[in-house]
């Protein structure tokens, strides 16, 4: 029985939400990175919680917290707020158990996550313009409908049920002295800190934050946060850090790191191409955490926690091509030439001896600057590296023709 006392989960309650969860969530891999280890200088392991059925680790917490409820809270039902993974494992987990399940979403929420929740048997309403006003008009509804509030952080049984994470990575690798987590509202870093501090004291927790939401961050340093609009990381975009959290961290937490929305990008291409794996933004800033602070980790046997895979398609293509445009695989090259007969032609066979390989082609004649009869020709071609784009240059400037590259946000020029 976990502890109704927020601030006093303890190991033992970790330990019995383990029993809870055993058979009816995924017991997810905890694999080494030889790559990542290399890129790094650490010893990486990733707990790749991405592989649960509902693609994140939040299913932990949510089943632990329904399997708490009495027949009368069961038969009622409960509600949630969400704006994609707590909906899933409190929809999903909810169906299993034949609980009444309403789920309140923002109203901008992506329809392929409304629908999945709605796949799951649960109602799902939709209100407020972010999570904030989602959990603000539950919390409203929950008392109206007599239904319990399912938290998705702040709730002594859903940290207890996110701290079996740990326990499974240290069963896994008893060598890991340092963990990474994604932090948001604070439960998953305070259910694993509580775990993995209290299997092998020694152990540190690092947490991770968007520079754009840095509410923990900074509420540990009694500074006031400044918040951004939005974050690729969007299941860790919390203003507010939970009282669990606040009453925890001090003495649980080493130290919260901030990454930027160019890091979490290059992370998601790197787990992509490295381990074969999808992950959404908030799993990846853990990697990008771990290269931005390369020194800091050095040597060091360090597990991070790969909370979710849940990412839309689009975003993910439209990350996967910035993400070519940094590394030098992707260019736009901009050519001026006479507007004659076989110029070109002349520019198309510069680069095939190169090996650059024309993705797209646009010819301006009419919106440009330009002295009549000279036309700009746009080209995005795929390139190796930064180095063969450069060669790719040069060739053309030694061809006679005037191009210049376009830089992308991110990339080595812009640095």
């Amino acid at each position: 029985m976990v502890s109704s006392d927020a601030a006093g989960v303890t190991l033992r309650d970790v330990q019995s939400a383990a029993q809870v969860l055993e058979s009816h969530v995924v017991h997810t891999p905890t694999l080494h990175s030889r790559t990542l280890s290399e890129l790094t200088g650490a010893q990486v392991w990733i707990k790749f919680e991405n592989l649960q059925f509902t693609a994140s680790f939040k299913e932990r917490g949510a089943l632990v917290k329904l399997a708490s409820l009495n027949e009368g809270q069961r038969r009622k039902g409960v509600i949630a707020a969400s704006a994609g993974n707590h909906a899933q494992g409190v929809a999903y987990h909810a169906q299993r158990l034949g609980i009444p399940a309403v789920i309140v979403m923002p109203r901008y929420t992506p329809s392929v996550k409304v629908e999945r929740t709605r796949a799951f048997g649960a109602e799902v309403l939709l209100a407020g313009d972010g999570f904030d006003d989602a959990k603000s008009h539950a919390l409203e509804l929950a008392p109206s409908l007599r239904l319990e509030f399912v938290h998705p952080y702040d709730d002594p049984h859903v940290v207890a049920g996110q701290g079996t994470i740990a326990l499974e990575m240290l069963a896994a690798e008893p060598g890991l002295d340092a963990m990474i987590v994604p932090v948001g509202g604070g439960g998953l870093i305070t259910g694993v800190a509580v775990a993995a501090k209290g299997l092998k004291s020694g152990i540190e927790v690092f947490g991770v934050q968007s520079a754009r939401f840095p509410g923990l961050y900074c509420a540990l340093r009694g500074t006031a946060p400044e918040f951004g609009f939005s974050s690729i990381a969007d299941g860790i975009a919390v203003r507010e850090p939970g009282r669990i959290a606040m009453a925890r961290a001090g003495e649980l937490i080493t130290d919260i790191m901030l990454v930027e929305e160019g890091d979490i990008e290059e992370a998601i291409v790197v787990l992509l191409e490295v381990e074969k794996t999808v992950a959404e933004g908030a799993a990846a800033a853990t990697l990008a955490a771990l290269v931005r602070n390369r020194r800091r980790f050095e040597r060091r046997r360090v597990g991070l926690v790969l909370s979710g895979g849940n990412i839309d398609p689009l975003t993910l293509a439209s990350i996967v091509e910035r993400g070519l445009a940094r590394s030098g695989r992707l260019a736009r090259i901009t050519v001026e030439l006479r507007d004659l007969p076989g110029s070109l032609a002349r520019v198309t066979s510069t680069l095939a001896t190169l090996g650059a390989n024309i993705e797209e082609v646009h010819h301006q004649r009419t919106f440009t600057h330009l002295p009549l009869q000279t036309a700009e020709v746009e080209f995005v071609v795929q390139t190796r590296n930064h180095d063969h784009v450069r060669e790719v240059l040069a060739a053309l400037d030694a061809a006679g023709f005037n191009s210049r590259l376009h830089g992308t946000a991110g990339t080595d020029e812009d640095r």
